[in-house]
């Protein structure tokens, strides 16, 4: 921690001692001949390209969109890991960089707040003048019109948007098929099933974690089994249209007493609280656990890549998100928006608005949707019958390079950036057949997305009070339901845990929320 202080405290003083200059010194710029046109862009490096490069800039991506657009852009880096601190350090300075890549809805107060701050500029005329590919997709697409301005109708962001329902949901529950068939099991469908099959797992399979994630997925809004409850344990939107907290409905009682049940009978972790990422693959990959939640590509396509390397036997299957009962409807489910909260805002220190703007458009074009989804036509991909196509280099990556890292390199389709993202880019990017079976097994329908909480924007008044509230609350329940599933807290306690709840002002959280939703339908 002190460490990171320190490089903190560093990245601050360079900042508001030389003008763009950040801590790690990862800055650079993608040339373009002959360009007057100079802007400095802020923007978190991508762990997939920070493997290969120290600065986007060096990329073959962003030299390509130097070289289309006529701009000279230098990267600006924060430090991986201490990125909300040095973007609060840099607004804190008042020396900010043209373009900054941020979610601006954590933005205290919000983007609105942004913009009267004299941090970020009002897009509504910069749009209308200088980007005619976002303006047309926005024209004909008024749902993700909606998503990406306040209630006052100020667009604030070049936001990245998932172009396909396809595209909304990557993440879910995956099993170990060959163990299923080999101990004539099904999939299981339900959270009697479930318990069933994970019981099964541990005592024919003799594994000590049948089942095995990280905590923080039973807490979070990936909470999977939580779903069979018709509930996540933080805001949603419920059958009658208006927002609910999770972890103070009836239902969730029942949610909390299953999960502690698994875990006294040894189904999860014994150290599921503090379990990391890194302990999971290798329990996955190694037979010591067999089934976990996790992302398709980075989580289910890794853990058969892992596995079959040493067990050609190995085989994963995605599950559906469970119900109660066998017929139930799912009405709350994992996906996400079109708009991802991810976007680029041109800051009021930009000089040369309109290159900026320019610059930011060109991914909403057809020719900057290749470039942003599939990278240099000829080097990492090439047209057949009219499907842009990765190429070898991309698809059959050397040895010390991923599938992910060579994508980086060449697209942003796999992370965040200021475009419209492409399914062919994700119809590529999953290797085995399981994967692919997954992602539409996983595909919200329109009841689940009528139930997902849209990008709200309280007002500054509202943002500040909600804060408050939700800061003690969240460390009050973390600590509490902790408790309640390891079982060092009696359930006979459940209802005072609720009253407290209450009692912290979860309702006025509610109701602060309620109402942003009903500005938010009015827009």
């Amino acid at each position: 921690m002190k460490q990171r202080a320190i490089l903190v405290m560093m990245s601050f003083l360079l900042v508001v001692g030389a003008s763009n200059i950040f801590a790690n010194g990862r800055q650079g710029a993608a040339t373009s001949s002959g360009s007057g046109n100079n802007l400095s862009y802020w923007v978190s490096l991508n762990p997939n390209v920070s493997a290969t490069f120290a600065n986007l800039g060096e990329t073959p991506f962003a030299k390509e969109l130097a070289a289309k657009t006529n701009t000279v852009v230098k990267y600006l880096h924060p430090v991986q890991g201490a990125e909300s601190e040095q973007f609060n350090l840099i607004i804190a300075s008042g020396e900010y960089p043209d373009i900054m890549e941020y979610n601006w809805l954590n933005y205290p107060g919000g983007p609105e707040k942004a913009i009267a701050d004299g941090v970020i500029m009002k897009l509504n005329d910069i749009i209308d003048r200088y980007c005619p590919n976002l303006k047309a997709y926005l024209r004909s697409h008024p749902d993700i019109d909606k998503q990406i301005k306040t209630d006052n109708g100020s667009y604030y962001t070049f936001p990245f948007i998932r172009g396909d329902t396809y595209l909304l949901n990557s993440f879910g529950a995956v099993i170990r098929k060959d163990w299923l068939d080999e101990l004539g099991l099904k999939v299981p469908a339900t959270i009697d099933e479930w318990y069933m099959v994970l019981t099964e797992f541990k005592q024919k399979k003799g594994v000590a974690s049948p089942l095995s994630l990280e905590g923080a997925y039973l807490l979070s809004g990936e909470s999977v089994f939580a779903y069979a409850y018709n509930l996540t344990p933080s805001f949603y939107v419920g059958d009658d249209k208006k927002v609910h907290y999770g972890m103070i409905e009836p239902s969730f009682k029942d949610y909390l007493i299953t999960i502690s049940q698994w875990y006294k009978e040894g189904l999860f972790d014994p150290d599921i609280v503090s379990l990391t990422g890194a302990q999971v693959t290798a329990k996955v990959t190694s037979g010591a656990s067999g089934a976990s939640i996790g992302w398709l590509a980075s989580g289910m396509g890794n853990w058969i890549t892992s596995g079959k390397a040493t067990n050609p036997s190995f085989a994963l299957t995605g599950a559906p998100y469970p119900v109660l009962r066998g017929g139930a409807q799912r009405t709350i489910g994992r996906t996400d928006l079109p708009y991802a909260n991810n976007g680029v805002a041109i800051t009021t220190a930009c000089k040369n608005i309109e290159a900026a703007a320019r610059l930011l458009d060109y991914g909403y074009g057809e020719a900057g949707n290749l470039l942003f989804n599939f990278g240099v036509q000829g080097e990492s991909y090439t047209m057949v019958n009219g499907y842009p196509t990765y190429s070898t280099a991309i698809m059959n990556p050397p040895r010390e390079k991923s599938k992910g890292q060579m994508m980086a390199t060449y697209a942003r389709s796999a992370y965040f950036g200021p475009m419209i993202q492409d399914r062919r880019y994700l119809e590529q990017y999953l290797t085995y057949p399981e994967q692919v079976e997954a992602a539409n097994l996983w595909m919200p329908n329109a009841v689940i997305l009528a139930h997902k909480l849209p990008p709200l924007t309280p007002t500054p008044e509202e943002s500040g009070e909600f804060a408050r509230i939700m800061n003690e609350i969240n460390t009050y329940t973390n600590e509490m339901v902790w408790k309640f599933i390891l079982g060092s807290e009696s359930f006979n306690n459940y209802d005072a845990f609720v009253n407290t709840v209450k009692q912290m002002r979860i309702n006025r959280a509610v109701e602060i929320y309620n109402n942003a939703l009903t500005r938010f339908n009015a827009r």
